[in-house]
């Protein structure tokens, strides 16, 4: 008879992946189905039908089955992770209401109310009155209140992507505390839904009766409902563990529990993380995201267009590779990685921001990426190089944050997500570190995170020290070369910091003179 096993649902941007894990952390059997990230009606949208998100996951489980029925049997629990920051208006049937707005949608809502009050003179000492403006703007909340009130009115829960997903499974509307990274009046630091006298209910058009109940992580969320089982395959009454968004199940994954221990995401939003037991905000007044344990923090810095700059340079510049891949079979991604290594670390001088859309305070709202340093040398195989350089050179600026504000240093860093497959990426990422850079066992870091919570949720390992024992790996480790940690060191402190200070009144100017990015107030 199999041995004990527990499922993980990993619903991302790109792709549904149903994983059975056994109690060691190895991968028994797995189905992964590509879906379609979104539909854009118009420019700068992303959206989705909230169905198609319960239909795939329904097709990967019952995938999943028919080629491990016999596993069944052995099942203990589900863990769920998904995608973050995705929104989804039911009405009290649990029936969705419109699409889905995608954490990737770019629509802002332009004249929101103001916080006023106490909440408005203390944002406005403290310099903070753009960046509320800015979060307001963002929140996809306002914009369905102001633009479809019909819907606003008739919407009885408002829910991530884990917490739609969370009540198709066990019909009842409840979410992880670990997944919430949104939009949302969530308290970063007590980790639960924020106070009635917060700020959070004047800036968002929210009522707490229109969220989620909460569940701490390892607890359970419910069980499979009968409707639910013939949908899916899962035997119902089995029970739903709570665990985490996507890169906290992915640095959990990567075994990562000491602050030490840095993590990098490279996925379309690139990410730097480390756990944290206590409160620490790496920018000040941005808070950190719940970690996939409980009570302990993911101190987060984002590249909100990380790994999508290797997307579009295939698609706009890697004809050649695309032909050739298709012709050999093979990935395109590992002939673009043959053509990284034609070029010498440093680019030949071309530096690369990858500020490709703008954020909260780093980069700001005015912020666009900027590439300089062009010769006549430089090919697109240099452009490409600079682009894996520039999102290393992001990524150690916000681990020296990081270890400014928590006052450790990082002793290595261990690297999930699509381009940790890449071996010219993992070398420039020790190289520009200065520190070990090491790949976890399996590729399914998010997935393997989620089967660790639940392993501890439902008692088959201890603890978390306990279940990261025995369920994770290191695979290979990327040791930093001198000679190019010297290079990049140089080019990082000297060239690469500078940059955004030097060009950010221009970015400004753009944006006053453009409209774009839209200029708030």
């Amino acid at each position: 008879m199999p041995q004990e096993c527990l499922l993980a649902i990993d619903y991302g941007t790109q792709s549904v992946r149903a994983l059975l894990f056994n109690l060691q952390g190895d991968l028994v059997e797995s189905v992964r189905l590509a879906v379609e990230p979104y539909v854009s009606p118009q420019h700068g949208w992303a959206e989705q039908a909230p169905e198609y998100f319960w239909e795939m996951l329904s097709q990967a489980c019952r995938a999943l089955w028919a080629k491990a029925g016999a596993w069944r049997a052995a099942l203990r629990g589900v863990a769920l992770t998904t995608q973050r920051g995705t929104v989804i208006n039911v009405d009290r049937a649990g029936q969705p209401l419109r699409p889905a707005i995608l954490w990737l949608d770019q629509r802002q809502t332009q004249g929101v109310k103001p916080v006023g009050g106490w909440w408005g003179l203390l944002f406005r000492l403290i310099g903070m009155r753009k960046t509320l403006a800015y979060l307001q703007a963002e929140a996809e909340a306002n914009w369905i209140a102001k633009h479809q009130p019909e819907i606003w009115r008739r919407t009885h829960k408002y829910l991530l992507l884990s917490g739609y997903l969370s009540y198709k499974l066990t019909g009842q509307f409840v979410d992880s505390v670990g997944c919430q990274v949104g939009y949302l009046p969530f308290d970063y630091r007590a980790q639960r839904w924020a106070s009635r006298r917060s700020w959070h209910w004047q800036a968002l058009p929210l009522t707490p009766e229109m969220l989620p109940d909460l569940v701490e992580v390892g607890g359970v969320l419910g069980a499979i409902t009968a409707e639910a089982a013939e949908a899916t395959g899962i035997p119902a009454g089995m029970p739903l563990i709570a665990a985490a968004a996507d890169k906290a199940c992915e640095m959990l994954g990567c075994g990562v529990l000491m602050p030490q221990v840095g993590h990098i995401s490279y996925g379309t939003t690139a990410t730097f993380n480390t756990l944290q037991r206590r409160y620490i905000e790496a920018i000040p007044m941005i808070p950190p995201y719940p970690a996939a344990v409980p009570k302990a923090y993911a101190l987060e810095t984002q590249i909100s267009r990380g790994y999508w700059m290797v997307d579009w340079f295939k698609r706009e510049f890697g004809a050649p590779e695309l032909r050739l891949a298709a012709e050999r079979g093979v990935p395109a991604e590992s002939l673009l990685d043959a053509l990284a290594a034609q070029v010498p670390p440093g680019a030949l001088g071309l530096i690369l921001q990858p500020y490709w859309s703008p954020g909260i305070k780093v980069p700001g709202i005015e912020a666009k990426g900027a590439v300089i340093g062009f010769g006549g040398a430089h090919t697109r195989a240099h452009l490409y190089r600079a682009i894996l350089e520039g999102i290393a050179y992001a990524l150690r600026e916000a681990a020296q944050r990081t270890e400014r504000r928590t006052g450790l240093k990082l002793r290595e860093v261990r690297v999930s997500g699509g381009g940790s497959q890449s071996e010219q990426a993992m070398q420039i990422t020790a190289d520009v570190f200065g520190l070990p850079a090491v790949r976890p066992h399996l590729y399914e870091a998010s997935g393997l995170g989620a089967a660790l919570v639940a392993a501890v949720g439902l008692g088959l390992h201890s603890d978390y020290q306990a279940a990261v024992q025995a369920m994770t790996r290191l695979g290979r480790a990327y040791e930093p070369k001198a000679e190019n940690h010297s290079l990049y060191n140089a080019l990082f402190e000297r060239v690469y910091k500078r940059l955004y200070r030097g060009v950010r009144p221009l970015y400004a100017e753009i944006s006053r003179i453009t409209g774009y990015p839209s200029p708030l107030g």
